[in-house]
Order: C-alpha cells, then structure tokens, then sequence
C-alpha cells in the first residue's frame, strides 16, 4: 500500500479495514468524509462494523461537557468491542482540546491525534522512519495546545480542508467552506483549539461539490456568513459562493449564520436559490445577556429581521439554537425568550444548558444559575417550542411540496435540513435521490406524511 495517513500508528498490509465514528457537528463529519478519502486512496476498505475493523477512529467532539462525555463513553465502547489486535485512534476537537489527558485517561487508546496541526508533514512521513514494504505508518503529528495556539497566528499549511473526499453515498452532503473562527463569544472554546478562521479557496469548494455528484449541498462553517474575510483581512464572499454552489446542484443551504451578517444581499441569495430555509445562530434575546455572550443583538432586531424575510418569503423556514443558564441569566431574561419564541413562531429550535468551558469568558462570570433552575427552563421552553413546531407542520396538512428522496420512505423538503429537522415520509418505491411532488396528508410532530401528486389527483378523481 502507498502512500500516507494521518495517525502514528503502524498497520501491516494485512490490515485494510477501517471503521469511523463520527460524533458532534455535521462539520466533524466533513472531516470524517476527508480521513475515510485519505484511507480509501491508501488501499484500505471500509469495515461493516467497528468490531470487525483493523483500524478503528473515533472522530470527537468536544463543544459542551455532554458532548466529552459522549466521546469517553463511545471511546471506552469501541475499545471493548474491538477486534483483537485492532488499532484504536482517537482524533477531533477533543483530541485537540485535551489530547494529554486523554491519552493518560484512557491508556487503551492506541494513538490520540489532533487534526491539521502537522499533516503535511505526517503525510510526508512526519520525520517518522521510512516505512518498509510491510508497514505503513500513518501520523498525524502532536496536538497543538492552547498556549501555543494563543502565541501565534500560524495556520496549517496543509490541512484536512484540502483533504479529496469520496462520493456521497447520499443524495446530499455537508461541505466545509472554512475552518476556524474569529469570533470571542463569551461561552465558545472552539477559537482556542480550531484556530482563527481560514477559508478555503472558491475553485476548491467548487472542485469538492463536483466530486461529491450529491442533489442538495449543506454548507458549513462556524461563522459561516464570514466566509472569505479572515482575520478582519478580505472581503466576504458567501454570496457569490452559493450562486456558484446553486449552478452545480438541485439544492444548496446554509448552517449557522451569525445574526448581524444576515444582510439584505445573503437573504435575496438564499431565495433566490429555492431554499427559503434560514439557520440562525441567535443563543438567546434578551440584550442585557446577549452582551455577556460578547455576541450581538436583541429579540427585538431578530423579530423585524424574520419579519422582513416573510414579508418576502411567506413559506420562509427558520431553525435557531438557544442557550439556557447562561451566567446571570434572570428570571425577566428568561420570560423574555419564551415571550420571543410564541412571537417568532420558529420553526424548529434547539435549547441547551449551558455547559462552562475552561478558558473562556464566561467561566469566570458571578450568578451561575443553579442547575435545578436550568433544567426547569429548559422544559419550558423546550414545552413550548415543541408545540409551536407541532402547529407549523400542522398547517402543511394539504399542501403540495417538492422533496428530495434521502432513502427508501425518507423525504425532506426545502423545511428541513437533514438529520436535525424532521422528515417527510412518503412511499418507499419513490428511487432514492429522485426530487417529487407530494402533498403532505400526515403530520406527527416534527414529522410529516406524504404521497405523490400523482396519487393524490387520482384518490380525487376516484372518491368524485
């Protein structure tokens, strides 16, 4: 077997089948799709399970304590279901974040290794001995840590953003437009272990979303409307980016807008697209909060902001994220954000506790809400988001709608993203991949039932 791979573990040519874990966000899974390219093209064959792989990686998250805590245990699992012999590597945000005291923690761990800090390198060998004929090494080079991350401004040379991947086995994928994050909200670690933002090059997305032959492209980024403007150096280019994007595929949507950057020009590209869908990152409403999040705005500007947009878009579909016990959140701040959901009438939102990270802003902010009083809110408001969603796709009952086949029964419209959003069931001899017209007759919940126009004029035509 030629060629390099990411990770200081030695493999034999008789080892040739892998298994990768994904946990956390769709970005981690861009780079899952990046090492599982690189492996491919090194001669190695995915496995059908963990426990019949050769190699085994598990690619962490490490955002909010649930989501270490996740990665331990899915570790410490894939580490007792392995086959013997296999080789066990732990790589991602967790292993960049605490690569040391992972590796102490967990000594069944073959190789703990960060992305991009070396892998130009390691691909080079990494100053590692020349492999002989029966042995690949495969080295990803040590975890950058947060001091040094702190004492420059060095980026890779060379990282998994550059990294070919195969083609989507989906009808759909997530593709990474930038790496990093230039932003200092008050509760996010993710700038100390992912670096300040670098975006990658239009021909290079564009050279990905080609190869990747899917019908809808999920673009991704942690600030994904500051794409091209790095380190306050450039000029943004996300809406030049998604026509290009949108030329090329059925269907193009974006993740994670910061709210300020949502500017007029954005929203007219993303209509104009086809896919009225808007992901807001808007963490909470109350202004007073908002401030000690070190981020921008109030529920007031998001509520004019949707507002506009409707007017525009009537059917526009909108997806936000909340935190909830945020240092010194009160009570006032709290009615604040539920009186904002029953207004805004979201389509989707998640809620999540906020969770401390060491060496950040809000780690050492006074009034930490008691951790009984955040489970309380987050009931509430999670109550009442489920109801108010309940009711929107409700009032789909009866409408015609164009969805995109994911798998056999599975269909999503431009409503929902995928795998965070609900889906839309409809017949399962509809060919995977296939864009049909439906009209939704079901709803539960977040989820929907549909059948084909088609089917639809006929039972019509049948019952007249």
């Amino acid at each position: 077997m030629g060629g390099r791979n990411p990770w200081g573990v030695a493999l034999t040519t008789m080892t040739r089948r892998f298994w990768v874990e994904t946990l956390g966000c769709p970005k981690n899974q861009v780079d899952s799709d990046k090492l599982t390219g690189t492996l491919l093209a090194d001669g190695l064959v995915p496995a059908g399970s963990a426990d019949e792989a050769d190699l085994v990686v598990v690619n962490t998250c490490a955002f909010i304590d649930a989501a270490r805590q996740e990665s331990v245990d899915t570790i410490l699992n894939l580490s007792d279901a392995r086959a013997d012999g296999a080789r066990l590597v732990v790589t991602g945000c967790m292993a960049e974040r605490h690569g040391d005291e992972l590796a102490e923690a967990i000594p069944e761990v073959d190789a703990v290794a960060g992305f991009g800090v070396s892998l130009l390198g390691a691909l080079r060998d990494g100053g590692a001995e020349q492999p002989t004929s029966d042995t690949v090494t495969l080295t990803l080079g040590p975890t950058r840590r947060r001091a040094e991350m702190a004492a420059t401004t060095d980026v890779p040379v060379f990282d998994l953003l550059n990294l070919p991947r195969p083609p989507s086995t989906s009808p759909w994928a997530y593709v990474k437009v930038a790496e990093g994050c230039d932003r200092a909200c008050g509760f996010c670690a993710i700038p100390s272990f992912r670096g300040p933002q670098r975006s990658r090059s239009v021909g290079d997305i564009l050279r990905e979303v080609d190869e990747l032959q899917a019908s809808e492209i999920v673009l991704v980024a942690q600030d994904l409307a500051s794409f091209g403007r790095d380190q306050g150096q450039g000029e943004r280019s996300l809406v030049p980016l998604l026509a290009q994007v949108a030329g090329r595929v059925e269907r193009v949507r974006l993740l994670y807008l910061y709210p300020s950057d949502l500017t007029d020009s954005l929203v007219e590209a993303v209509l104009a697209t086809g896919v009225p869908y808007f992901d807001l990152s808007l963490q909470h409403v109350s202004a007073p909060l908002l401030r000690k999040m070190r981020r921008w705005g109030n529920g007031d500007k998001f509520l004019q902001r949707i507002a506009d947009i409707r007017a525009a878009a009537p059917d526009a579909a909108f997806r936000s994220n909340m935190i909830v016990g945020y240092p010194g959140e009160t009570e006032a701040d709290h009615d604040e954000l539920l009186a904002f959901l029953d207004e805004a009438q979201l389509d989707w939102c998640g809620f999540f506790s906020y969770s401390e990270e060491d060496g950040t802003y809000a780690a050492d902010l006074p009034d930490k809400v008691p951790a009984e009083l955040v489970r309380e809110r987050l009931a509430e408001v999670g109550e009442l988001q489920d109801g108010i969603t309940a009711r929107r796709r409700d009032a789909l009952l009866g409408t015609t709608t164009k969805v995109l086949v994911d798998a056999p029964g599975v269909a999503r419209s431009f409503r929902e993203a995928p795998e965070i959003d609900g889906i839309i069931a409809v017949p399962v001899d509809l060919a995977v991949g296939s864009l049909v017209d439906v009209e939704i007759v079901g709803a539960l919940g977040p989820d929907l039932e549909a059948i084909t126009v088609d089917a639809a004029v006929g039972a019509a035509g049948s019952s007249s």
